[in-house]
């Protein structure tokens, strides 16, 4: 079973990918991420998703299409399940194109994501698409997997990759 899963990090893949491969998926990440920013953090980012030795598709860094998308609408969290709906369509997308019949996102291993909506908006888009969105709650192996980036030397980012989350990240502070 081929699943092709949309991928925000090296970090946030270590758990999906193991969990899915054990339960017989042939799993290809996605890596498309137009909300990053700076670009130094996308290098950053795909740097360490490199490094995994894992399949991964890179498709252009188009920052634009992050911007076009949110536009006026910066506010979380309508900003933030813009920009999910976004990143999901695409992998979706590309994943019918490509003959996969699954795809999902790693967006569900992270506590500080709102599992209720990416589900919808999975579900949603897969309707849509025409294609299957698995849905799994990745969450109760974020802390193990964040460890093991550690341990390993992975780049592990402060930030979900937008400029209005790196402004909120020192806001806070």
């Amino acid at each position: 079973m081929k699943l092709l899963l949309h991928t925000c990090c090296a970090p946030c893949l270590i758990y999906p990918l193991e969990n899915l491969e054990k339960k017989g998926f042939s799993v290809t990440g996605f890596f498309y991420n137009p909300n990053i920013h700076p670009f130094t953090e996308y290098k950053n980012r795909k740097l360490a998703l490199e490094g995994l030795k894992t399949q991964v598709l890179y498709p252009e860094y188009s920052p634009q299409e992050f911007f076009q998308t949110v536009n006026k609408k910066e506010e979380n969290p309508a900003r933030c399940a813009l920009c999910w709906e976004m990143r999901l369509r695409k992998t979706a997308k590309y994943a019918k194109e490509k003959g996969f019949p699954y795809f999902s996102t790693t967006l569900l291993v992270s506590p500080y994501q709102d599992q209720e909506i990416l589900k919808k908006i999975g579900n949603d888009v897969a309707g849509q698409e025409a294609i299957e969105f698995y849905y799994e709650d990745f969450r109760p192996g974020y802390r193990a997997a964040h460890e093991k980036a550690k341990a390993q030397g992975i780049y592990c980012q402060k930030y979900c990759g937008c400029i209005y989350s790196e402004m909120e990240r020192f806001i806070k502070k």
